[in-house]
């Protein structure tokens, strides 16, 4: 078992929170796509982070976004398509939209929206 699968969501949140308000963008468009993957809405987000919920006990209660397998691409030299174990791979998807947003891509395409 992979260390960061025990490992409290609470703890890792407030480094993606630092890593996107440093690049400009805000907390609540960083919730927003946690809860665009995971399903939850924002109270359970936050009851998640208080508790002390692992990101096994966490990824176990999502109901991921049926779009998720269209997240592509690396996260540390890693392809999130390529990675095998289920709760991994939900794990890398994370880190994956959290880089995307870091960098300043547009939300409709973090979320795998097309506009119309």
């Amino acid at each position: 078992m992979h260390r960061i699968f025990t490992t409290r969501v609470a703890d890792v949140y407030p480094h993606y929170v630092t890593k996107v308000e440093r690049k400009g963008r805000t907390k609540e468009e960083l919730d927003g796509v946690i809860t665009w993957l995971t399903g939850f809405d924002e109270a359970t987000l936050q009851a998640h982070l208080e508790a002390g919920t692992t990101f096994e006990e966490f990824f176990a209660e999502a109901r991921m976004n049926p779009n998720a397998s269209l997240i592509t691409g690396s996260v540390c030299g890693v392809r999130v398509q390529d990675v095998e174990d289920p709760l991994m791979q939900k794990i890398r998807y994370l880190d994956k939209l959290v880089d995307e947003l870091a960098k300043g891509k547009a939300m409709v395409k973090i979320l795998r929206r097309h506009v119309i």
